[in-house]
């Protein structure tokens, strides 16, 4: 059953602590392991990627079948439901046009003392995406991670997908083939994060890795951090609804499931001023979770890291909110919007009764990679961004130095920099 917490118990603070320590992402089970598996890519480079993917997907893999064929990928499309194509075109447009709006703009202007200063941002030139396989393979990640790369105008974008025993969602590659991406490698886990990193005989190492993983792709992109960059280190999905009474139960309860189905250390909870809602809430998913096909996945969720929050009233759900720092966050409140603007630490925040979280996942047009374990407090959902890197421009010239020249050597001197000094000094006596 899910933890029940109210705001009449005593340690109700402590109890709120333990559901925040709770969230912390843990990654030292496997370090070593994976350490090991990255240590063997970087040695044997592609006999390792043959090797381990015999070991953990039961698939021969080679050095002729180790990329996806253009055949191969362009024949995907044949074999899935032409709406479903249509649905992930229609997503793919509306992402796309969301993320058009976060490209910023080079500047360069000249200052009070005449000294030019600027920015200019440039697209990476190589990323590696990684696709989940098996029971969790998402054409729709392929479309969060690809395409506010292809905006901010990165060159070379290669995908990694794991086809235990041969097999691969179809729409996966059919999801590449409509954003244009070829260069896709039958590789998964730890391996292909090393491969990224590394580069191998038949991949090439990129400049930044991006795409959601288990525990031990997430602890491999921690580990190869700073040879390459990262998108973020995503822990278990996770969603907090805060709700009054004026709203449906069945429609709270399958939200909640909506992200108990992912994972079994996904993490539900809800936060409302209604005892009767409440439990008219808890009952309803009891019943939903007989509709669901990964009911047993949704059910260890709920009951092992599920909570349900009672609180005297909405408005004291603000600072709860903020502690927990959510990964989702629906706010199905009268004026959504008001509290929306009080709320610092969410990855996205969904307004209204009718915004399920579900909205977003897909077909709504901002980034579903988002920010967890708490991570919402210092960090935001994939984007235009984190595909460009930002240059500083400075231009002096003589009489502008010689304005700003005096205080330089001044700071340079006392921190013992010789030499830092001198070039300043050289130049505005010459």
């Amino acid at each position: 059953m899910p933890v029940r917490i109210s705001y009449k118990q005593r340690n109700f603070d402590s109890l709120i602590q333990k559901i925040i320590q709770k969230k912390t992402r843990k990654f030292k089970s496997v370090d070593s392991k994976v350490s090991k598996i990255i240590e063997d890519v970087i040695r044997n480079g592609d006999n390792s990627l043959i090797r381990l993917t015999k070991k953990y997907d039961n698939f021969k893999l080679s050095s002729k079948n180790i990329r996806f064929s253009k055949s191969e990928i362009k024949n995907s499309i044949k074999k899935c439901n032409v709406e479903t194509i249509s649905a992930l075109k229609l997503a793919a447009k509306r992402i796309k046009e969301f993320h058009k709006r976060q490209i910023p703009k080079d500047c360069y202007y000249k200052d009070s003392l005449g000294i030019r200063l600027g920015m200019q941002w440039n697209p990476i030139d190589s990323i590696g995406v990684y696709v989940p396989g098996g029971s969790a393979s998402y054409p729709s990640s392929v479309l969060m991670n690809v395409i506010p790369a292809k905006v901010a105008g990165v060159r070379r974008i290669a995908m990694a997908v794991p086809s235990p025993r041969g097999e691969i969602n179809p729409l996966v590659l059919a999801a590449a083939n409509i954003l244009g991406v070829e260069e896709i490698y039958r590789v998964g886990g730890a391996q292909a994060i090393a491969a990224f990193a590394h580069g191998t005989k038949s991949i090439d190492s990129v400049d930044k890795i991006v795409g959601p993983g288990n525990i031990y792709v997430s602890t491999a992109k921690r580990q190869v951090f700073g040879t390459v960059g990262i998108d973020m280190l995503a822990g278990p999905s996770e969603i907090l609804i805060v709700a009054d009474k004026n709203n449906n139960p069945d429609w709270i309860a399958i939200d909640l499931l909506s992200q108990a189905e992912h994972d079994p250390e996904s993490q539900s909870i809800l936060i409302t001023d209604d005892k009767k809602f409440l439990e008219a809430v808890i009952t309803a998913v009891k019943i939903n979770l007989a509709k669901l096909s990964r009911n047993n996945i949704a059910a260890a969720s709920w009951n092992n890291n599920g909570a349900v929050i009672l609180v005297k009233n909405i408005k004291k759900s603000l600072s709860l909110i903020n502690d927990l720092a959510p990964e989702h966050l629906e706010l199905c409140v009268l004026g959504p919007e008001k509290m929306a603007k009080k709320v610092k630490n969410a990855g996205a925040i969904f307004l209204g009764s009718f915004t399920p979280e579900a909205v977003g996942d897909y077909i709504a047009g901002p980034n579903h990679v988002l920010p967890t374990s708490r991570s919402s407090r210092f960090s935001s959902g994939l984007g235009v961004l984190d595909f460009l890197t930002r240059s500083s421009l400075i231009k002096c010239n003589k009489k502008n130095l010689r304005k700003v020249g005096p205080k330089i050597i001044q700071l340079a001197n006392c921190e013992g920099l010789g030499a830092h000094a001198f070039s300043v000094q050289y130049r505005i006596k010459s």
